[in-house]
């Protein structure tokens, strides 16, 4: 009898356990898996997104998230509309492309959070050029790959400045700041804190350096967002939702301890100069991220009036096929309340 009460026990405890782990989250599971590209390489702004993962945010949120590299934001914004990624990080201006380009595509992504409030497109300049602000441009030699965001963009920036006359050289991304050090072309266009310290790289000392951020020189262009699928969306918001508060999460670590966050894209690569991607790091979220504009729109969040004319100057500067609907490339009914994305409050080591 002492045998078969015995059984008994363990019997129904494994019965309670059972239905205990099945009323459990998903983050004691395995997850809901989420497949995630990156706009870049494994550089110090990737510390945004991996600390998270580092950190077993994604996890804790019932999420089994991967993330890899990129290649620019237009192949991002190309992987997610194909299904071979459910969620990515690229420039909003492309996925305003995509959509005026694409119209009948059946899986345009959606922005689902503002990440870079401000573009870090930018015109940079060796000084002994003579080129100290935007009207200098007028009539110069400048460079940059032809799918630079910068340099798509640069009519807006031209209008903006009364710039006129400027002639454009095509290059590999590799070869941009080498040319421009060389003296074959006046300016590049680039992300500032790219192009900074790959001229930094070359030899070149900060101080003989002239950047030109759009943002400083009345172009309001937002950055760089958060995309979703809208198969994604459709079939589990919950996800999404889960994403983006876990992300948060991270991005607070990150501003709070950015050399710990270091760390975390040193694991993903080996190779990097630590301490360049630290500044790296530090640039993009001073340029981009804590910015007086993110701060009195809300991390994360956009505003209608900004965001609609951002669509219509994107449409005249793409030459697109088709004007831009701001409402189909943005859907911000995902975010994290405003409470849990106020990062401005987070203190700074």
């Amino acid at each position: 009898m002492q045998f078969i009460s015995f059984t008994r026990r363990h019997a129904l405890a494994a019965m309670a356990a059972v239905l205990t782990a099945a009323a459990l989250p998903a983050a004691y599971g395995q997850g809901t898996p989420i497949k995630f590209q990156l706009d870049w390489r494994f550089e110090g702004p990737a510390a945004l997104f991996l600390a998270a993962q580092a950190k077993g945010y994604y996890k804790a949120a019932g999420l089994d998230v991967t993330i890899d590299a990129g290649n620019g934001s237009g192949g991002t914004v190309t992987r997610v509309a194909s299904g071979s990624y459910d969620m990515g990080f690229a420039d909003l201006a492309a996925l305003m492309e995509f959509h005026a380009n694409n119209p009948d595509a059946p899986n345009k992504p959606v922005a689902v959070m503002m990440v870079y409030n401000n573009t870090p497109a930018a015109v940079l300049a060796l000084k002994k050029s003579g080129i100290t602000k935007p009207a200098d441009l007028s009539g110069r030699k400048l460079g940059a790959p032809g799918f630079d965001a910068g340099r798509k963009a640069f009519p807006i920036f031209a209008k903006a400045n009364g710039i006129t006359g400027v002639q454009w050289t095509s290059m590999d991304p590799p070869l941009r700041e080498t040319m421009l050090v060389r003296g074959d072309i006046d300016a590049i266009t680039g992300f500032s804190f790219t192009s900074l310290l790959n001229l930094e790289a070359r030899g070149v000392k900060p101080q003989d350096i002239v950047v030109l951020p759009y943002p400083a020189h009345g172009v309001k262009l937002y950055g760089n967002v958060i995309i979703a699928s809208p198969k994604m969306i459709k079939d589990n918001p919950q996800a999404v939702k889960a994403f983006l508060a876990a992300f948060t999460k991270g991005v607070k670590d990150v501003i709070a301890d950015p050399k710990t966050a270091i760390g975390h894209v040193k694991a993903r690569d080996g190779i990097i100069n630590e301490a360049l991607e630290l500044r790296r790091l530090q640039l993009a979220i001073d340029a981009t991220v804590l910015t007086p504009d993110a701060r009195s729109e809300g991390f994360g969040n956009v505003m209608p009036p900004r965001l609609a004319l951002m669509a219509s100057q994107v449409a005249d500067a793409f030459g697109t096929k088709n004007r831009i609907d701001p409402d189909a490339v943005w859907n911000g009914g995902l975010l994290p309340p405003a409470s849990e994305r106020d990062i401005f409050a987070v203190a700074r080591k």
